[in-house]
């Protein structure tokens, strides 16, 4: 099944991974809508909603920027009607946005916390909502949130409480959208990757160069979101999948090609969080 016609609205994709699945779609000639913050140029990050865009556009898809706030059910609300009205319907919602910190509960700050659930949780349930009507009108509708896993281990549980409060979130609540809107054929599923993924959030805050270096590329993220939203719908639902997983079914084993430096084996990489 190829994505060609079809109509994603993501939530953040300025850069990372969620720029990275959206090239991805775009180069079956997607249309890929995008709600971010960045409207100018971050001092620490690169890319904007106008940069993404302006890819999406040259890697072959059609894209509409957005700059809102997924925490604003206006701006939400108004992002899915934008995509409709632009594009005709949503096909797929990816929530994307998020935010990460790692403090440990005493050091967390309350606005952090509250900033996480707001993004997190409330953001991909309240975008994912709003889009339900649109996808209802699909023939094959998804959503897909990059969370991971709900691993109850006190490992996890205990490494940041708040941060893992907030992805877990992310999940149950998706998890709960499958089976709720399961008759309206509308698929929801989670990805996780099983290794961490160059991004700037692992080099900012999860180890920097070190951890980089030991890293696979945007690119596994991509691919395996790609295999996820071009299921079909009634039939591949309601899973916390891995990234890996997800190739290796589709027949793919060998992930040289993903290693953030080229030649890194696969024993050397850094394991992400979440999993055991």
């Amino acid at each position: 099944m190829s994505l060609a016609g079809k109509t994603i609205l993501m939530s953040g994709g300025s850069r990372g991974i969620g720029l990275a699945i959206a090239l991805r779609a775009a180069a079956d000639g997607a249309n890929i809508a995008m709600l971010a913050k960045t409207d100018t140029p971050h001092p620490k990050l690169e890319g904007t909603v106008h940069s993404a865009a302006e890819a999406i556009r040259a890697a072959g898809g059609q894209a509409l920027p957005i700059v809102g706030d997924v925490r604003d059910d206006d701006q939400v609300t108004e992002a899915v009607m934008k995509t409709q009205g632009e594009f005709g319907g949503i096909d797929v919602v990816i929530n994307n946005a998020s935010v990460i910190d790692l403090s440990r509960s005493l050091d967390l700050a309350a606005k952090k916390y509250d900033l996480m659930q707001d993004v997190n949780v409330r953001g991909t349930f309240m975008l994912s909502r709003a889009a339900v009507p649109v996808l209802r009108e699909s023939a094959n509708p998804h959503i897909l949130s990059l969370s991971p896993p709900l691993n109850l281990s006190p490992k996890w549980l205990g490494a940041h409480t708040g941060y893992t409060l907030a992805k877990y979130g992310m999940t149950m609540a998706t998890l709960g959208l499958a089976a709720e809107f399961a008759d309206a054929g509308i698929a929801a599923n989670t990805l996780w990757p099983r290794t961490t993924i160059a991004t700037a959030a692992v080099q900012n805050l999860l180890g920097g160069d070190r951890v980089m270096a030991a890293s696979r590329t945007a690119d596994i993220y991509a691919d395996a979101a790609y295999s996820v939203i071009t299921k079909p719908a009634r039939e591949y639902s309601g899973q916390t999948l891995i990234v890996e997983d997800v190739l290796e079914a589709d027949g793919i084993t060998d992930f040289s090609k993903y290693a953030a430096v080229p030649g890194t084996p696969d024993d050397r990489l850094f394991p992400d969080i979440f999993l055991d």
